[in-house]
């Protein structure tokens, strides 16, 4: 299992899509490549916008598969990160 902390990177309002494209490329995709679940921690993060989860774990689904939300884990959520989340993965399963 393989945890990420998001908030050294983004601070408490996730929105920069740059460093989530840099997270997903350098830190989740590597680990899902090794068979490696991972858990993305937003403790301290307060909000995000759709554009950040989007780079963060769009492209994830489009390369893996749905079923790569089975071995990707959200911890510590706001209740608007959570919304957010589930945003994209909605709009990313009807696209499917």
């Amino acid at each position: 299992m393989n945890e990420i902390k998001l908030f050294p990177s983004v601070g408490s309002f996730a929105e920069n899509k740059d460093i989530a494209r840099s997270i997903r490329l350098k830190k989740i995709i590597p680990a899902l490549e090794k068979k490696e679940d991972v858990i993305l921690d937003f403790q301290g993060i307060d909000s995000a916008t759709q554009s950040f989860i989007h780079a963060l774990i769009s492209d994830l689904i489009r390369k893996f598969g749905n079923e790569i939300l089975d071995r990707i884990y959200f911890k510590n959520c706001s209740e608007t990160v959570k919304k957010i989340i589930n945003i994209v993965v909605e709009y990313m399963q009807e696209t499917d």
